[in-house]
Order: C-alpha cells, then sequence, then structure tokens
C-alpha cells in the first residue's frame, strides 16, 4: 500500500510536469522508478530496464488523454499522424529489443546524455515561431522519421514529445497543433515500446507479482491514473508563469538528473 500511495503521488508531479511543460515528464518518471524499483526486490541490473518498461506503458494512458484534450480543439493532425504511426510503432519495438540487449549502465548514461543534451536545448533554445495553420506534413519522410523517434523514446523512456514537436515546428506546424501531433503519436511510442519491453523480455525478468516481462503494472496504472488528472493544472500554471523562467529552472532540473544517472552509473 506504501508504494502505491507513492506510484499514485508520483503520478501528480509527472502530470503536472508535462502539463507545465509539455516534455519532462517521462524523464522525471523513469529517474523515480529506476531508484523504487529495487526497494520492491527488482534487482539492481534489471532495474532500468523496468523502469523504462513501466514509464512508457504508463504514457499509453497519459498520452491518450493529452490526444483527446487537443483533439477536442481541433489540435491533432490526424493526416501526419497516420504516416508517422508506421515507424513510431516499429521503431518502439526495435528500441526497447536494443535496450534490452544493453546493461543496466550504459542504459543509465544513455538517459544522463539524453537529459543534458535538452536542458541545453530548453536553456538555448528561442520561442518558436507561430507557424501556418493549413501545413498538414505528410509522406513516407515522416514515416522514416518516427522510426527514428521511436526507437529513441524507447531507449530513453519518453513519449518522443521533445523530438516530434521540433521536427513539426520546423516543418511550419504550429506549436500548439505541433504538441496536438505528438500526444497522438505518443500513444503509439508507448505501445509500440511497451510491448516491446513485455513481449522480448527473457523469462522471469521481474520477480513482482503484476509484471509482464519489463513492464511492472502497478506501477504503470497508478502513475498514468493519477498524471491524467494532474496535467490540466500543470497546464493552467504554465499559463500564469513566466514561459522563458519555466523553462530555464526546468533546464537545471534536467541536469541535476541527468547527472544524478551518470553518478549512479559510475558506482
Amino acid at each position: 500500500m506504501t508504494f502505491l500511495l507513492i506510484y499514485l503521488l508520483l503520478g501528480v508531479a509527472v502530470g503536472v510536469l508535462a502539463g507545465l511543460l509539455g516534455i519532462g515528464g517521462g524523464l522525471v518518471l523513469v529517474g523515480a522508478l529506476a531508484w523504487l524499483l529495487p526497494m520492491q526486490g527488482v534487482p539492481m541490473d534489471a532495474a532500468m530496464h523496468a523502469a523504462l518498461a513501466s514509464s512508457l506503458a504508463s504514457i499509453v494512458l497519459t498520452a491518450a488523454a493529452s490526444a483527446r484534450a487537443h483533439h477536442r480543439r481541433g489540435s491533432v493532425l490526424w493526416p501526419t499522424v497516420a504516416w508517422m504511426v508506421p515507424g513510431v510503432l516499429l521503431g518502439g519495438w526495435l528500441g526497447s529489443r536494443f535496450a534490452i540487449a544493453l546493461d543496466d549502465g550504459v542504459l543509465r548514461w544513455c538517459v544522463a546524455g539524453y537529459c543534458w543534451v535538452i536542458a541545453a536545448q530548453m536553456w538555448l533554445s528561442k520561442p518558436p515561431a507561430t507557424g501556418h495553420a493549413d501545413v498538414l506534413p505528410r509522406g513516407p519522410g515522416y514515416t522514416a522519421a518516427g522510426g527514428g523517434i521511436g526507437i529513441v523514446s524507447a531507449i530513453i523512456g519518453i513519449g518522443g514529445g521533445s523530438l516530434t514537436v521540433p521536427l513539426l515546428v520546423w516543418r511550419g506546424v504550429a506549436p500548439v497543433r505541433a504538441v496536438g501531433t505528438s500526444s497522438a503519436c505518443g500513444i503509439f511510442i508507448g505501445l509500440g515500446s511497451a510491448l516491446g519491453y513485455a513481449l522480448q523480455a527473457p523469462a522471469g525478468a521481474l520477480p513482482l507479482a503484476g509484471s509482464v516481462g519489463y513492464v511492472y503494472l502497478p506501477a504503470a496504472i497508478a502513475v498514468a491514473a493519477t498524471s491524467v488528472l494532474a496535467a490540466p493544472y500543470g497546464t493552467r500554471l504554465a499559463h500564469a508563469l513566466s514561459g522563458p523562467v519555466l523553462k530555464r529552472v526546468f533546464a537545471v532540473f534536467l541536469l541535476v538528473v541527468g547527472s544524478t544517472f551518470a553518478y549512479s552509473a559510475l558506482h
């Protein structure tokens, strides 16, 4: 019961962060799960795999709720999603297969490096251009891009927003539509990746009841349940605070998270 309460509270934190900045919730969740799961009996050499898998499983529900809200506002470019879905599904499956073959320490360095890159991007980036309401990216190039996004997301344990949104904004999509479209793609990134971690894991990967491969369902479901409810509050907070200041504060936070992963990989 104690761990269930922790996962519910963790979901609140992840939901607020996701609503506040649109990215970063998955990275925080992976870090927290990598620390919590060994306390429940997960072997240290499987902790990162389980943290990544469980984070991605929770993203399926969280992204679905976000996509539904954006769809109601007409902010999801479904034709673009349709082109990207085959790529992100395959990429998620292949990325999870690759991650399963890596040891715990290497995965920690992968997440650390990604945290540092995103921290630098958030600190240095300028506000995105307005974009155009009539831009509708489509074509096989987006399927290929989705494959790369799915692979990276599966290895890092995220929904891909920090990759998909910049891609679409660069192609001229209005930022709000880029976020909505990214949310819809996140459903399939989480689905392909989580299935990969569940079905490609070695037998008896986790010693916990409620586990399917590397996915620990009680943690994934509890986090998803409260993150879905908390995300709107993060969105409201974002509108009340200064965007540039928030980005820089969160950049420093991600720098700390990445350094924590690097430290744990060395010890």
